[in-house]
């Protein structure tokens, strides 16, 4: 797939050389920097050197205060606390969390994760009822809630008291819960608005362990935070970045039970953990809980401290992803088919597929996959219980919520945002529905909404690529939305002897890193097999890139990883762009985009994707003011 390629400028150069000189760095890394509103040494420090120090107090939250004095009441009245967590990766870790920190504390607690096909998401009255029959006072939803008004009020019918922690959109009625923590929510002034939900319930956790007066217990659940913030695919910027950069060395000096279980089901135990391999390797795992069965087995072997146990739960969650994988890939290849037999027959805009005996589990991550086949808006249903149900998935740019409400007439239930939702529908509405979204999209789409972007940070030659920039790139990580792997550009490389297609369809070749020598590097394009044909030994291209590592039988050496490329004598249309002084504003609707084409009922990055590799142990040598070593 080719892309339009946008490059990031700057308003002035100045501010560019100035923190270059401060920090030490080269104008190539400081452009970067100053793209992603970090202008200062200061700034750069909090970027580069995150402290723990400087998380928000949890009480500028809106009703913390109130979420904390509840929570200690039943602390000291001995009163059954019941987390009701949801079955994706953020909810069962939250859950998990939660869990284990009451626990810590001495609480009578319990865990609640509802069934993904018979209760769906949120907070549902068959799980109060079940709640209360168990005799529980209060419930602690987490990354669920903000929109369960009734159940809330059922709740208290029951005589049960709810304090909700989310981090979703609030509906036009606030649930009447004992406390109702949410940033996002109307009239709450916390100052960092992207927490996932194990974030806010960190955030209550954090509230709790100051009121106690023992701050620093919470410091162990931060791996809990990172691989939430990663699998949610929350921005990795301000208070996230803070708490993944932690959260990911808890994991990686002591990992849980059940982690060490599921790494070495993946093949991962030898590895660093980064937010990548959060992101493919253990996040499907968990999902596939919820996806496969009963999302309660996460859970349990997320809170397992036996070794023994938690190998075998996480044996469990390694057999369902394997029949969740098995299943993606057979309605993946039957919904290519019939995607192509649509487009064959019209110049549709926006997908609309049906087949009423997929699998409910994947619908969402096929939908994805399909968005980034094709590059247009996609929705993909089966059937369950005698009414079409499925996923929606967007492109930047086209608001699919809006889409749906426009063509709301051959809908049964609808909800969710302006680059992923869910709906229901009778499967005889189907292709009345399909003609409806398409004809809004006809006047919504234009061709250049059809054609991906691919935002570039710097334009460099590659003779920049020495050791020390390398390290200084390493040290942007923790990437994700916000703050991705910089991308580079460059002009006239030319290519050294004759590429080769190596793996699944991936294209390999050697790029000559200057005209005095023979030094070259390797270069990959994953999926790229089928341009071959477009690149000639001795021609030269522009080339857009990731700098990265290889390792390959205990050698690692350094490899571009290519986006695109065209050829040098072929027109280059570069569509500049400027980031704003704080970065925040200009990048959100790349982050929204980038978030929410994965599956977000299961935040489950597609499989079309390889996974980057940070290294979130890079050395500590960087700031040095003046004085940089090698």
């Amino acid at each position: 797939m080719k892309y339009r390629w946008i490059l990031s400028t700057v308003p002035d150069e100045n501010v560019v050389e100035n923190l270059a000189r401060t920090i030490n760095v080269p104008e190539t890394i400081a452009k970067i920097l100053v793209g992603r509103g970090i202008e200062t040494f200061e700034s750069a420090r909090e970027f580069f050197r995150p402290n723990l120090a400087d998380l928000h107090d949890p009480f500028l939250m809106d009703g913390m205060d109130k979420a904390v004095e509840r929570s200690m009441r039943a602390l000291d009245a001995g009163e059954s606390i019941a987390i009701y967590g949801d079955y994706d990766v953020d909810g069962t870790n939250s859950a998990a969390m939660l869990y284990l920190f009451f626990k810590e504390l001495g609480a009578t607690v319990d865990y609640y994760i509802p069934d993904r096909f018979t209760e769906g998401y949120g907070v549902s009255r068959l799980g109060i009822d079940r709640l209360a029959e168990a005799g529980h006072k209060l419930i602690i939803t987490i990354d669920c809630g903000i929109t369960a008004v009734e159940q809330v009020r059922y709740a208290s019918e029951k005589g049960i008291d709810v304090i909700i922690c989310d981090h979703h959109e609030a509906g036009a009625e606030i649930p009447p819960a004992v406390a109702v923590l949410d940033p996002i929510k109307p009239g709450c002034d916390y100052p960092f608005k992207f927490l996932s939900g194990c974030g806010v319930g960190f955030k209550l956790i954090q509230g709790i362990a100051q009121t106690l007066g023992k701050p620093d217990i919470i410091w162990s659940y931060l791996d809990f935070v990172a691989i939430a913030a990663a699998a949610d695919i929350v921005p990795l910027t301000g208070e996230n970045r803070l708490l993944v950069t932690h959260g990911l060395r808890k994991l990686n000096d002591s990992p849980r039970a059940g982690i060490r279980g599921l790494l070495e089901c993946a093949g991962m135990n030898s590895r660093t953990l980064n937010t990548s391999q959060i992101v493919f390797g253990i996040a499907p795992r968990i999902n596939a809980a919820g996806r496969m069965g009963v999302a309660n087995r996460a859970v349990r072997m997320l809170i397992e401290d036996d070794e023994i146990q938690a190998f075998r739960q996480a044996q469990e969650l390694e057999t369902a992803n394997r029949e969740r994988r098995s299943i993606d890939e057979e309605t993946f290849a039957e919904a290519d088919a019939i995607a192509r037999e649509l487009l064959n027959q019209k110049d549709y805009r926006l997908l609309v597929i049906h087949n009423p005996d997929w699998h409910a589990g994947v619908i969402g991550i096929v939908a994805s996959r399909l968005v980034e086949r094709f590059y247009m808006p996609t929705v993909l249903m089966t059937t369950v219980d005698g009414i079409a149900k499925g996923s929606a998935r967007s492109i930047p740019g086209f608001d699919i919520y809006n889409a749906l409400k426009q063509c709301e007439e051959h809908i049964e239930q609808f909800g969710g945002h302006k680059y992923a939702a869910g709906l229901s529908v009778r499967e005889e509405n189907i292709p009345a529905l399909r003609t409806a979204l398409n004809d809004y999209a006809g006047g919504a789409i234009n061709e250049n909404m059809l054609t991906p972007e691919l935002y570039i940070d710097a334009e460099m030659t590659l003779e920049e690529i020495t050791p020390r920039f390398f390290k200084l790139v390493k040290q942007f990580a923790p990437f994700g939305p916000g703050n991705t792997r910089p991308v580079f550009m460059t002009r006239n490389a030319e290519i050294i002897g004759y590429p080769r297609i190596v793996g699944r369809d991936h294209l390999k070749f050697r790029v000559r890193l200057n005209e005095i020598d023979a030094s070259y590097i390797e270069a990959i394009g994953f999926g790229m097999g089928n341009r071959i044909g477009e690149l000639k030994a001795g021609k030269k291209f522009h080339l857009a890139f990731n700098i990265d590592e290889n390792e390959y039988r205990g050698t690692v050496t350094k490899q571009l990883r290519i986006h695109d490329f065209r050829t040098s004598d072929e027109e280059v249309e570069i569509f500049t762009i400027h980031f704003s002084s704080t970065g925040e504003e200009s990048r959100r609707e790349l982050k929204e985009a980038v978030g929410t084409n994965g599956d977000t009922s299961g935040k489950d990055a597609s499989k079309t994707i390889l996974p980057e590799e940070d290294d979130t142990t890079a050395d500590d040598t960087f700031f040095t003011h003046t004085i940089e070593t090698e």
